[in-house]
């Protein structure tokens, strides 16, 4: 069966890992409606996207082995970009940057959690847009970003095709918003009964 649609998630050296891997697991409970089982395979294609092929070493010190480079993605629907500690070396990446300035104009949403709104920014795709990031960064992002309107006290800014989330679990109620744009809020409630979590309450 063909995926309901594509999910990259960017990791990368020091990356948080509740950022990445709760949008994963929100993506990863989504079943197609003839093999509705936990057990049947997922219906959304998920890929962990990195600079290299080589293993990523996450916030407190694990190892995740990325699906593709930048250069063998393939195209993508939904991309989720997100934070940690390593964002303040990777805002600077150039390869990073560039992935996501030509991934913008193809993706139907790209998304980020935490402090990946850095990274966004820096590849001019916050300009001129209303973002969120994690409370304890919102004046850094003030100071970095003037021209983005820097929203607080917030779980999420949904930008249309791009949304910006607060810290680390507010990354799952964003998923959740985005399976509900894609797939229909049945499908958004399906996934956070799955997960024992709170949705639309």
């Amino acid at each position: 069966m063909d995926p309901k649609f594509v999910a990259g998630v960017l990791i990368y050296d020091n990356v948080e890992v509740l950022d990445f891997a709760g949008p994963f697991e929100v993506f990863s409970v989504v079943r197609h409606d003839d093999a509705p089982l936990i057990t049947d395979p997922c219906a959304v294609r998920i890929l962990l996207v990195a600079e290299t092929a080589e293993p990523v070493t996450a916030m407190g010190g694990m190892k995740v082995v990325p699906d593709c480079d930048f250069a063998s993605c393939p195209p993508l629907d939904v991309l989720i970009v997100p934070g940690g500690p390593g964002e303040r070396t990777e805002h600077d990446n150039p390869a990073i940057l560039e992935f996501l300035r030509a991934r913008a104009p193809e993706t139907k949403i790209i998304a980020s959690v935490c402090t990946g709104a850095f990274l966004l920014g820096k590849a001019g795709l916050l300009d001129g847009r209303r973002a969120t990031t994690h409370f304890m960064s919102i004046m850094r992002m003030r100071g970095m970003f003037p021209g983005v309107e820097v929203v607080q006290d917030v779980r999420y800014v949904d930008g249309g095709e791009i949304i910006t989330s607060a810290g680390i679990s507010a990354g799952i109620d964003m998923s959740l918003c985005i399976l509900e744009r894609l797939l229909g809020e049945d499908a958004a409630r399906s996934a956070a009964e799955m997960m024992e979590y709170g949705y639309l309450e």
